[in-house]
């Protein structure tokens, strides 16, 4: 919604105010915008593997959304961690073998379809739940283990705005080559009358005015977005940490969740006393 926003704010603000004073018909050359597009689709697909553009167009469409992660998404979290690792205490690791199994039957994370339908979410808790009902662990060992599948999914969740920024990178030279395609046709064509050669002229600096607006007005937002969707979705998986660490330093499943707590956005994060409350809401559930 925002980005939509800003994008009418920039057109009003660039072609708004030129209008005012000058012809937008002047801005209007479809061959500058065919081969400035063409330059900026032909390096996209150049530059990158499949796997990389299908994962830059399947991120795309989440900008137009609001974010998941809120605090009613990680009062979730926390609530599902509690009920598994409360069972845990109550009943001995093994209690939780099915549920870590088969995700998609088990009473307790059915609870949460959330997190249940975020695949990356689900994966990561209940391997690392597995691994605890599996044997004795190292704690240090598995935070190590921890932080090098959580770099990795970091890595790969940045690409789609590390991409876009390069692109966003690369449009003022883009326009720039338009622009000097332009000057040489008129070059070659000298002879014209001043008005001719001006109108030519005009149509080369366009070349140059959409590589710019292009870059900074749309791309480099767009690069700028999907980084900030990487950084949030990278906060959940923090927070299973926080707690599953504590719960295997020997911590009882109220303070363990409150490690996870202290690990959440301060806009996102629910004080003490509500989450507490809403733990002990929904033990009847």
């Amino acid at each position: 919604m925002f980005l939509i926003i800003g994008y009418l704010i920039i057109l009003a603000s660039a072609v708004g105010t030129y209008s005012i004073h000058g012809s937008l018909a002047a801005l209007w050359m479809p061959t500058e915008y065919l081969a400035i597009v063409g330059l900026m689709v032909g390096a996209f697909v150049a530059g990158n593997n499949l796997k990389v553009i299908k994962g830059v167009l399947g991120a795309l469409p989440g900008l137009f959304k609001g974010s998941r992660y809120n605090k009613a998404y990680y009062v979730d979290v926390l609530a599902l961690l509690f009920e598994l690792l409360t069972k845990v205490r109550k009943e001995g690791l093994m209690s939780i073998e099915n549920d870590v199994e088969n995700p998609e039957s088990s009473p307790l994370f059915s609870k949460y379809p959330d997190i249940l339908h975020d695949h990356h979410v689900t994966e990561f808790m209940t391997d690392y739940l597995r691994m605890m009902v599996g044997g004795n662990l190292n704690t240090l060992e598995i935070e190590g283990l921890m932080d090098q599948e959580l770099d990795a999914h970091h890595h790969t969740a940045e690409i789609p705005g590390h991409v876009m920024a390069k692109l966003g990178d690369a449009m003022p030279a883009f326009g720039i080559v338009v622009a000097v395609m332009g000057v040489v046709n008129v070059m070659g064509s000298v002879g014209e009358p001043p008005p001719v050669l001006g109108k030519m002229i005009g149509g080369a600096l366009v070349g140059t005015f959409l590589g710019i607006l292009l870059s900074y007005g749309f791309i480099q937002p767009v690069a700028t977005l999907l980084e900030q969707k990487a950084g949030e979705g990278g906060s959940v998986f923090n927070v299973v940490k926080a707690v599953l660490l504590a719960s295997m330093s020997g911590y009882a499943p109220q303070v363990a969740v409150e490690f996870g707590r202290k690990n959440l956005p301060a806009d996102a994060r629910p004080s003490f006393l509500e989450l507490e409350e809403e733990l002990k809401s929904r033990k009847g559930r």
